[in-house]
């Protein structure tokens, strides 16, 4: 199949990679989006996809927007089969939805209708979800609203991070893409409608969202710090300066929600039971573990985090 592949992250990569490799396919052209200034510095810096995209000897093409007639006149000329898109970050209008004979095939990283939208894998990590996997749909004007085609489920561990869970589902998708696009070609596969009414919007993760609420259960707040990891990074006030909270695991003592009551490991109690803390780091200071970190701070037992 002649193939216009559009994505932006890391996350899309192993599934461009597989089409690379593939002697089905031919990658017509990649879009991905402009490069962005990164770190503080401002480094101009392109996107995993159109690192990848160069390795393989690819056109890249970074429009700001896909309307108008132009876009739609480009796109036409590179003749695709299909359009895969996964994680792309920008909406396609109708014109370049209805341009490929087999439609534009978008992977999502949930089992759809649940999670739609931009954060389907941190959302389900820090809902203490225990199963999620990838979903192949055909797009519509919809967001994530399309017929689903192919979809594939596996168990999120129990002190698996929102990165460590991203990095197994990219992989998992590349091969859904795959039998997704063997079986449209071959009309073996049947488009199902979502059932709008179990479905669930899955936005955007936020700094605002950070801070730790202590008095929430012990499994809600390693939720959060699993899903929050690795962007933004949950955390916690510690006299006045932020404390970044990378990693933590459930303990069974408990006390007065904020209050740590053990130093040695550090443990945090929160509104049933309590948290063992594992990595932090202060702000303006280099990460390191709890354990060194309440050491080095002479934090006692009986004291609190904000």
């Amino acid at each position: 199949m002649n193939i216009v592949f559009m994505g932006t992250p890391d996350f899309a990569v192993p599934s461009l990679k597989a089409l690379c490799e593939s002697k089905e396919h031919i990658i017509k052209a990649v879009y991905t989006q402009p490069d962005k200034p990164v770190g503080r510095k401002k480094v101009l810096t392109p996107p995993d996809v159109k690192v990848c995209a160069l390795e393989y000897g690819i056109e890249v093409r970074q429009p700001d927007s896909l309307k108008g007639e132009e876009q739609a006149k480009l796109m036409s000329e590179l003749a695709p089969d299909v359009i895969v898109v996964i994680a792309y970050g920008k909406i396609l209008p109708e014109t370049i939805l209805n341009i490929p004979k087999y439609g534009c095939v978008n992977i999502h990283g949930s089992l759809l209708p649940k999670y739609r939208g931009a954060a389907p894998i941190q959302r389900a990590v820090i809902d203490g979800e225990k199963t999620t996997g990838v979903t192949s749909m055909l797009m519509d004007k919809g967001l994530d609203t399309g017929d689903m085609l192919i979809s594939r489920s596996t168990r999120i561990l129990p002190d698996e991070t929102a990165g460590e869970l991203f990095d197994r589902l990219s992989v998992m998708g590349a091969e859904v893409l795959l039998e997704t696009l063997e079986r449209l070609e071959k009309g073996t596969v049947t488009p199902v409608k979502q059932d709008d009414t179990k479905s669930n919007y899955a936005s955007m993760l936020s700094k605002e969202e950070c801070l730790i609420n202590w008095n929430l259960s012990a499994d809600a707040v390693h939720n959060k710090v699993r899903g929050m990891n690795p962007w933004p990074i949950a955390m916690t006030m510690f006299k006045g300066k932020k404390l970044k909270i990378f990693k933590t695991k459930i303990s069974d003592r408990s006390g007065k929600p904020g209050c740590v009551v053990s130093v040695k490991p550090p443990v945090i109690a929160c509104g049933d039971v309590a948290v063992e803390l594992i990595d932090v780091q202060l702000e303006g200071k280099n990460k390191m573990s709890a354990e060194d970190f309440f050491r080095g701070q002479r934090i006692e037992t009986g004291s609190f985090l904000e």
